[in-house]
């Protein structure tokens, strides 16, 4: 066992960490979380939550698992970069906005060089 592929696989834990919490948080709060997007203009509030809960909870599951990796990061990524350019724009959101841009940073590492080599792919690159 490689100290890269353990600490690829800490990071992998680390940056779903937050998705799978994300995805909770709508899960226990459905309706709360239906207004905030409604007060954010949001059409079709209730499907695109579903789809948030979906693409976080499953892109987090694949990065975590190392299984289709690339996939889940890059679904994670655009998911993140849609949620940051709705609700985090404003003046008073420059540290989710800066958040954002570093849980983006270690995605796009992700989708670059793959899970390593303590996953389900087995560190393949591909």
């Amino acid at each position: 066992m490689d100290t890269d592929d353990v600490l690829a696989l800490a990071g992998r834990l680390f940056v779903s960490i937050i998705f799978l919490a994300s995805a909770f948080g709508k899960i226990t709060n459905f309706d709360g979380t239906l207004q905030y997007m409604e007060s954010h203009g949001m059409p079709l509030a209730g499907v695109l939550c579903v789809g948030a809960i979906l693409v976080e909870s499953l892109g987090a599951v694949a990065v975590i698992l190392g299984y289709k990796t690339r996939w889940g990061a890059a679904a994670l990524a655009g998911f993140l970069v849609a949620a940051t350019v709705i609700f985090h724009t404003g003046s008073d959101q420059r540290i989710q906005l800066l958040k954002n841009l570093a849980i983006l940073g270690g995605l796009l590492n992700l989708v670059a060089r793959g899970p390593g080599g303590i996953s389900l792919e087995g560190g393949s690159r591909g």
